[in-house]
């Protein structure tokens, strides 16, 4: 009797194992771009926040410094890269600083929905009853209150309107989280409620596991799946949410913190006056900090579903197939001397067969 030989499943390399790089591996074209330069934005954002202060000269409320005050609606220069405001304060100290405000309301924000939601997700999906019936009633009824709306009622609830670092954060962080629990919550109700009816979940009851195994061993890791690209695109309103608390007034004052809202707020009367450099940088962050977190999470959607990446690859094995085929009668762009173009003093008829002269 001869022994079957059973082949070891090829055992994938850590790097390749990692998220973003398995994506990035797995996206070609156009799709890749687009990953790439999201990454590269999302990148330098990041470092911004983490190197503040090697990357800013001045601190986000200096407005002096051995030679003197600063000046206000300066120009840029060599001393002010980006010039100055109207308060006095260095454009780019500011555009630099902002962005770890930013990632403090981003990861407060974020972390407290994914837990809220994801705990409330998995108990009404898997146990059902009263309690989920009333859950999606309420989570659909926070679908009716504008978001901007509800951070600025909370932003006067928390710190009477006029905030300090920890009381912006948490007034612009406690707005979203009461807006993203409903999603969060829905994805994993959903994906609960599918998978509680899987084989390997009755099995698993057969067996004699408990609730709390099954929740959290066999039917978490499965309903979170989808997380990282809701995180990526609620990351970006997080951004947007916060400054538009600071543009309407209710943000972080600038002696607590840097804020991109609240500068494009003071730079509203420099713009009809000609001072550009005090709105256009604070708007550009703001952009591109949101742009590249965009590009990232509909690059990740996009090659999450698998109905867009079979078509990337039919797309790329027909156009292999066309470059190296040849059809009677049509245009040959392939031959004994390859893809390029034919072998010298070599021909074709119209049948395909080679003619030498």
């Amino acid at each position: 009797m001869t022994a079957a030989t059973v082949t070891a499943p090829v055992k994938r390399r850590l790097r390749d194992r990692l998220p973003v790089v398995h994506q990035l591996r797995q996206s070609v074209g156009l799709q890749r771009g687009m990953l790439v330069a999201g990454l590269v934005m999302l990148i330098v954002f990041v470092l911004s926040a983490i190197f503040a202060p090697l990357l800013a000269p001045y601190g986000f409320a200096q407005r002096a410094d051995a030679d003197g005050a600063f000046g206000t609606q300066q120009p840029p220069s060599a001393e002010h890269l980006f010039g100055t405001t109207v308060g006095g304060y260095d454009v780019f100290s500011r555009v630099i600083w902002g962005t770890q405000t930013a990632i403090l309301v981003v990861i407060v924000a974020v972390l407290l929905s994914i837990f809220i939601g994801i705990a409330l997700g998995l108990y009404a999906g898997y146990f059902g009853g009263w309690l989920d019936r009333v859950l999606v009633v309420i989570c659909d009824a926070v679908y009716a209150f504008p978001s901007l709306l509800l951070a600025i009622v909370l932003s006067i609830v928390i710190s009477g309107g006029q905030s300090n670092l920890w009381g912006g954060i948490l007034a612009a962080a406690g707005s979203i989280v009461v807006v993203f629990i409903p999603q969060y919550f829905r994805v994993i109700r959903a994906e609960t409620v599918r998978i509680k009816a899987e084989p390997f979940v009755e099995s698993a009851k057969v067996l004699g596991a408990s609730n709390s195994r099954i929740v959290f061993k066999h039917v978490f890791r499965n309903a979170t799946r989808t997380l990282p690209l809701i995180i990526t695109l609620n990351s970006a309103e997080a951004i947007l949410t916060l400054a538009a608390l600071g543009y309407v007034g209710f943000g972080i004052e600038p002696t607590a913190a840097a804020e991109w809202g609240y500068d494009l707020n003071k730079a509203q009367s420099d713009v009809t006056s000609g001072i550009w450099w005090t709105a256009l940088f604070p708007g550009l962050a703001i952009v591109f900090s949101v742009l590249g977190i965009m590009l990232v999470g509909e690059s990740l959607n996009d090659l999450a579903d698998p109905r867009l990446r079979g078509r990337r690859r039919v797309a790329q094995a027909s156009g292999e197939v066309a470059e190296t085929s040849v059809v009677p009668g049509g245009t040959l762009t392939a031959g004994p001397g390859g893809i390029e173009g034919l072998e010298d003093g070599e021909t074709f008829d119209e049948h395909g067969i080679e003619v030498r002269r």
